[in-house]
C-alpha cells in the first residue's frame, strides 16, 4: 500500500484580474517534509501559502491533502494550521485559552485537549506561562504560543506565512532554531513562506525559489546555493560579484574594452557574458597569490559589519568585493591583489 504524499498541488492557477499570482505550479511534499517557498515581493509564495489553507480557491488545478482532495474545501475542513506573521492571538484569552481554542472548534474532549495543550506549550518551552495574556509576552513569546496553538491541533501540515519577519534579529535566530528544533524531533510536515534567504538554508529539507508565480527551481538548500539553473536563482540566493564582460576570439575584455586576464573553466562562446563570484570564494593580498584567477585592483572603500570588513574593489570597470576577518588593513585607493579559482565562477549570457 502505497502512502499518499501530506501535500500534492496539481497545476495550480491563481489570477487577480489581469494579474496572474500563481502560473501553473505543481509541487510535492512528503511527509515530514520542510519545504519552503522563497522569492521576492510579488513572486507568488504567499498566494501559493493562502490556496493551501484554503484562504483562497485556484482558478484551476487540484490541491490534496494525505490524498484527499480540499481545493473546494474552506480552511477549517483542511487538515491544516496557519502560524501567521503576527501571531494572531486573542487579546482576552490568556495563553492556555488560546493554545486550547482551536481544539474546542474541532470538539476535541476536555481531558485530550488539556494534555494536548500543555505538551505543545512544553514543545515550545512555555510551560508555567499558561495564565498569562498576550500583552504580557514577548514578540517571541507570542509567536511561540501561535506555534503551540497550531501543533495542538496536529494537522497533516503546518502554514508558516513569514512568522519571523516582525522580529528583530536576535529573536528571530532564537526563533528560528526552535522551529528547526521542533520539526527534527517530531518530524512534521511544513510549508513555510519567507524572503529570508537565511532562513530557507538554515530551516529547510528543500526549498522552492518563486519569480513571477512560478517555481523556477527546486531543490534541497546546498543544491540550490552551489548549482542555482538560472541567472535568477544565482542573484537571488546570496551574495555575488558581477564583473561583465564580452569574449572575442578567446579574449576577454571588461565592458570599457581593456583586456582582463581571466581563466575560465569552460569558456563560453563568443559574447557578452556576466561572470559571477561568491565574495566569501574571493580573496585579498597574500592569499590570492595561489588563485587562478588575480587582479590588481584599488581599494573603493570598506565596511565594517560588525566580525569583518567588507572591502569594495575596482579594477578597470570590474567590480568586486569581498570580506576580511582580521583587524582593519586596508584604506579606500590602497592597491591590493584579489583571486578566486575558475571552479568558483558561474558564467550567464
Amino acid at each position: 500500500m502505497t502512502t499518499a504524499p501530506a501535500l500534492e498541488l496539481d497545476h495550480i492557477r491563481r489570477t487577480y484580474g489581469l494579474v496572474t499570482a500563481v502560473d501553473d505550479v505543481s509541487l510535492t511534499v512528503a511527509k515530514g517534509e520542510f519545504l519552503t517557498l522563497l522569492g521576492p515581493s510579488g513572486s507568488g509564495k504567499t498566494s501559493t501559502l493562502r490556496l493551501i489553507g484554503g484562504f483562497e480557491r485556484p482558478d484551476s488545478g487540484e490541491i490534496r491533502i494525505n490524498g484527499r482532495r480540499v481545493d473546494h474545501l474552506p480552511p477549517y475542513a483542511r487538515d491544516t494550521a496557519t502560524i501567521f506573521q503576527t501571531g494572531a492571538l486573542f487579546p482576552h484569552k490568556t495563553v492556555a485559552e488560546n493554545v486550547v481554542y482551536g481544539l474546542k472548534m474541532h470538539k476535541i474532549d476536555k481531558a485530550e485537549s488539556e494534555k494536548r495543550v500543555k505538551d505543545a506549550l512544553a514543545m515550545v518551552r512555555l510551560t508555567g506561562f499558561e495564565q498569562r495574556y498576550p500583552a504580557q509576552l514577548s514578540g517571541g513569546q507570542k509567536q511561540r504560543v501561535a506555534l503551540a496553538r497550531s501543533m495542538a491541533l496536529r494537522p497533516a501540515i503546518l502554514l508558516f506565512d513569514e512568522p519571523l519577519s516582525a522580529l528583530d534579529l536576535s529573536l528571530r535566530l532564537q526563533l528560528r532554531a526552535e522551529i528547526k528544533r521542533l520539526h527534527d524531533e517530531l518530524g512534521f510536515s511544513a510549508i513555510y513562506v519567507t524572503h529570508d534567504q537565511s532562513e530557507a538554508m538554515a530551516m529547510s529539507s528543500r526549498v522552492a525559489v518563486m519569480n513571477k508565480g512560478h517555481i523556477v527551481q527546486i531543490d534541497k538548500p546546498d543544491i540550490i546555493f552551489h548549482e542555482p539553473k538560472s541567472e535568477f536563482v544565482f542573484t537571488f540566493i546570496g551574495e555575488s560579484c558581477c564583473l561583465p564582460v564580452t569574449i572575442r576570439n578567446g579574449e576577454v575584455r571588461d565592458k570599457s574594452g581593456e583586456p582582463v586576464d581571466l581563466k575560465l573553466a569552460r569558456p563560453p562562446a563568443a559574447g557578452e557574458w556576466r561572470l559571477y563570484v561568491r565574495p566569501s570564494r574571493v580573496v585579498m593580498g597574500e592569499a590570492a597569490a595561489a588563485a587562478e584567477n588575480r587582479i590588481a585592483a584599488n581599494v573603493a572603500f570598506a565596511e565594517f559589519l560588525g566580525d569583518v570588513y567588507r572591502y569594495h574593489f575596482k579594477s578597470g570597470a570590474l567590480e568586486l568585493f569581498c570580506d576580511y576577518g582580521g583587524p582593519e588593513r586596508f584604506q579606500p585607493g590602497d592597491r591590493c591583489v584579489v583571486g578566486w579559482d575558475s571552479a568558483h565562477m558561474s558564467v550567464f549570457q
